[in-house]
């Protein structure tokens, strides 16, 4: 079975053939008049201008009339406002003699059919093998490079700083230095009213009178810094560390007594005889034993006080090493 054949449209004919059938009706023409008797040229002349024009009318192709009268008769349908602008703006005036086939003005329709006249329809001029388009890339891909991280710096915390008890042990020393001067200075009254020279009359007096000498003064700071010492040394001990050294306080209180006397002898006018005389004469005296007594006792009582003072900074101190150990388990953190 045969494919069906497809109609063609007749091509319109070209102005040469046009041009060489006008002239060979024109021969023809001149050749009838000549076989005609009687006619004239002029006739025949005329005679052949119709048959030229009768052959260029045949010439012509009906589909084109046809699409010529259907142009006069609706206006704008076989042409766009853009092809008639552009044919308007042209400069040139040259006349396009080839018509325009039916094929040719409905690709033109199809172009423009759309809304907007002046639309632009971009197409591929070609496809593009698929594999081309797997192994080459469109673009060249740039390489990924990751942020920078800034570095975060946090401080570490610092370790608790232990609590010392050697300025609370000073500041007791005091309290214990006060009442040893007030407990020698009862003895010093008392063993004068044993030997008759304090009375009620005068005991105002007896009792300043030891306040301005060094014999008086000596033994109580030597005491203080004892007690300071050996407080400085224990620091955060137990208070059995104050009762065992605390016959050291007893006995540096027993020299400040011997040295306050000496002061107040005074020494320097003492030859060595004399000065060595004098020392044995306070060795056993009844004050400077009380002295030696009053620094021992007092030792225990007030150091049990700072041993108490101690053994609470001690407690302080363990809580604030836990906390730093548990800061240090927990890392670094950021603040918000």
């Amino acid at each position: 079975m045969s494919d069906p054949e497809v109609p063609k449209h007749e091509q319109p004919a070209d102005v040469s053939d046009v041009v060489d059938s006008a002239n060979a009706g024109l021969d023809a023409a001149a050749a009838a008049s000549a076989a005609v008797p009687g006619q004239t040229p002029e006739a025949a002349e005329q005679s052949a201008a119709g048959d030229a024009d009768k052959t260029e009318a045949d010439a012509v192709d009906p589909d084109l009339a046809a699409f010529d009268e259907a142009e006069r008769d609706h206006p704008g349908t076989f042409s766009t406002p853009e092809l008639n602008r552009i044919a308007e703006d042209s400069d040139d005036t040259t006349v396009l003699d080839t018509p325009v086939s039916h094929s040719e003005s409905a690709m033109a329709d199809a172009a423009y059919s759309t809304a907007d006249d002046t639309e632009t329809r971009i197409v591929p001029s070609e496809p593009v093998p698929s594999d081309r388009v797997s192994s080459e890339p469109a673009f060249a891909e740039a390489p990924v490079i990751a942020p920078l991280q800034q570095p975060i710096f946090v401080q570490a915390p610092e370790p608790p700083r232990e609590r010392g008890n050697r300025g609370t042990a000073g500041a007791i020393g005091l309290l214990a230095a006060l009442s040893f001067a007030i407990l020698y200075l009862g003895t010093i009254l008392g063993l004068g009213a044993l030997a008759g020279d304090v009375t009620t009359e005068n005991i105002g007096e007896a009792a300043l009178a030891p306040l301005t000498t060094f014999g008086f003064w000596v033994p109580v700071v030597v005491f203080y810094l004892g007690f300071w010492l050996l407080g400085a040394f224990i620091n955060r001990g137990r208070w059995g560390s104050w009762v065992i050294f605390g016959i050291i306080v007893g006995v540096i209180a027993y020299g400040g007594h011997i040295l306050g006397q000496l002061i107040e002898a005074p020494f320097w006018r003492l030859t060595p005889s004399e000065g060595s005389e004098f020392v044995n004469g306070q060795l056993l005296a009844p004050l400077a034993i009380a002295a030696f007594v009053f620094g021992r006792e007092l030792t225990i009582w007030f150091g049990a006080w700072v041993a108490r003072s101690g053994a609470r900074k001690t407690e302080l101190n363990a809580e604030a090493q836990r906390e730093y150990e548990r800061t240090l388990e927990a890392g670094p953190t950021l603040a918000r």
